[in-house]
């Protein structure tokens, strides 16, 4: 099983994956990678994922300050994303990462289709038309998917076997992450075939939470 840390540092080796240019040549180009980020996310694991990202380039020979930069913006919500990747695009580096879900990278895939984008994860890429399929994506994103859609009706029956009685359910759920709809539609189906009543509640940003979880049942 491939981890989030491990695939960071694995990633490094495939963004820019030329040979060095061999000594007593002219200065190397320096290339710019442009990563797309929240600092709403500086925990412990966001910055072990980073490090580990920047570990992988060292060690294909990509350093920062010598033969690589690396140009950082932050978007904090959804609401900031189109702005803040035309911005990065803008830019133009030679790649684009990020480890922020679908609705930043559908934002990055419309303010450009020539830069290459490399996402840390998609829940479902197909679905969200990030790629064309996994087996050939196509366009200019790359990077890895969990296949999350399945899961949501998988959670559903695990909780009507821990509570068989159960009749109606609220499924909380953020209706701006694109994909979480397959996710949504699956707990549905589910839903119908377990006779159980879904009480859908939405949010789309942090300030949603307070309201819907202050609605009763």
């Amino acid at each position: 099983m491939i981890t989030r840390r491990t695939f960071l540092a694995g990633t490094g080796a495939v963004l820019l994956a030329a040979p060095l240019a061999a000594e007593g040549q002219p200065a190397r180009k320096v290339y710019q990678v442009g990563m797309l980020a929240s600092k709403l996310l500086a925990d412990s694991e966001t910055q072990a994922l980073a490090e580990a990202f920047e570990r992988g380039l060292r060690s294909h020979g990509w350093i920062e300050g010598e033969n690589l930069t690396i140009v950082r913006r932050y978007a904090e919500g959804p609401e900031r994303y189109t702005a803040v990747a035309v911005e990065l695009v803008n830019l133009r580096p030679n790649v684009i990462v990020t480890a922020l879900g679908e609705p930043a990278i559908v934002a990055l895939k419309n303010a450009t289709s020539t830069i290459p984008i490399v996402m840390l994860i998609s829940a479902d890429p197909v679905g969200t038309g990030l790629v064309a399929s996994l087996a050939r994506p196509g366009g200019n994103i790359t990077g890895m998917s969990i296949l999350a859609s399945e899961m949501g009706g998988k959670r559903l029956e695990i909780l009507t076997q821990a509570v068989p009685k159960a009749a109606r359910v609220a499924i909380l759920w953020n209706t701006a992450y694109q994909g979480k709809a397959a996710e949504f539609r699956d707990t549905q189906a589910t839903a119908a075939a377990l006779k159980v009543t879904l009480q859908p509640v939405e949010v789309r940003e942090s300030s949603d939470f307070d309201r819907v979880l202050s609605i009763s049942a």
